[in-house]
């Protein structure tokens, strides 16, 4: 008999590190892993690693043939920057890779009788605003805002979102008296920012870059401009929205799509907390002309109002608590050990 199992992909990511540890203290099926790279000790102790592709289909049979999964994190993808650089790969990865897990997904809700849960990360790059005035106006989005992406990732972010509501509300449906459809649940998510992993690539991650190069006294250029504005998340937040809203109970959910934030600074105030932290800190502003534009299109704020009404959303960090409990002193440690 297959043993039941919560699989996560792309683990070996900032927030895939952090959803292993979570997941293993609250107990519950055993937790799969896929990554293209080796699995860290943190995961490999707590976690059955598989390292290889999710686009190997020989693999996801594998892993069925196996055990009966239940739910599956998809947090592998390939992340704004390097996907402008490598838009087929991205797409490859980002869309083909979200589709077939979805159609295991749909199959192994048919076999089980039950659906199997979906929970997808999304991302604050399925937006896209024209310009910088209609940014200021319309400065807190709600989900079907704005949903006109500049960049690769978040045209595969958006249109992914549209298969997984596909998935789960309308495939197989037609001539079917009782569908059984997989249960896909979605967090659009703002930049964030992670004590314990480096960046790793982001387009908001200039956050992130200016905390870990003042913590090893190094000088850092920053990509964008000081008024340059997003919403931002810690990694613990992050962590909380995608548990909170899988245990949620499905009938109280009226949408597939949720926003999720935080608090929103500009990279200039950005500075300002990490020179007060590190008052040697040597921080520029060398706006990268590309990465700004991206930026830009990026709303300065999200609605999360859903969130907070379907399932009980509400971030634990504030910008104060974040950095000063969570960001500084941990970051700190990492390099003064």
């Amino acid at each position: 008999m297959r043993k039941k199992a919560t699989l996560i992909t792309g683990v070996v990511g900032e927030v895939g590190q952090a959803l292993v540890k979570n997941l293993a203290d609250l107990g519950g099926p055993v937790i799969l892993t896929i990554d293209i790279r080796p699995a860290p000790e943190e995961i490999s102790q707590r976690a059955t690693h598989f390292q290889g592709d999710i686009l190997d289909k020989s693999l996801l049979n594998r892993l069925v043939s196996q055990y009966e999964i239940t739910t599956i994190y998809h947090l592998a993808a390939l992340l704004s920057t390097r996907a402008e650089f490598t838009p087929v790969e991205a797409h490859q990865v980002n869309v083909e890779g979200t589709l077939g897990l979805l159609q295991l997904a749909a199959e192994q809700s048919e076999w089980r009788d039950e659906p199997v849960q979906f929970i997808f990360p999304s991302s604050i790059a399925a937006y896209g605003m024209p310009d910088l005035k209609t940014k200021t106006e319309f400065a807190r989005l709600r989900e079907w805002e704005w949903n006109y992406p500049i960049t690769m990732y978040g045209c595969n972010k958006l249109y992914c979102e549209m298969l997984g509501t596909y998935f789960s509300r309308y495939y197989r449906q037609l001539g079917a008296e009782q569908p059984v459809m997989l249960d896909f649940r979605c967090v659009r998510f703002p930049g964030l920012i992670s004590a314990f992993t480096v960046p790793s690539g982001g387009t908001s991650d200039y956050g992130p870059e200016m905390l870990h190069a003042a913590a090893k006294g190094e000088a850092y250029a920053c990509f964008v401009r000081e008024d340059a504005v997003i919403p931002f998340m810690v990694m613990p937040d992050a962590i909380t929205a995608l548990l909170k809203l899988a245990q949620a109970p499905r009938e109280g959910l009226k949408r597939c799509i949720y926003n999720v934030t935080s608090f929103n600074l500009t990279a200039g105030q950005i500075r300002e907390l990490v020179i007060k932290a590190f008052p040697k800190a040597q921080i520029s502003f060398q706006p990268d002309l590309k990465r700004q534009h991206i930026v830009d299109s990026w709303p300065a704020d999200l609605n999360d109002d859903d969130a907070r009404r379907d399932w009980g959303w509400k971030p634990e960090y504030n910008v104060q608590r974040s950095f000063h409990e969570y960001l500084i002193p941990n970051i700190l440690k990492r390099y003064q050990s």
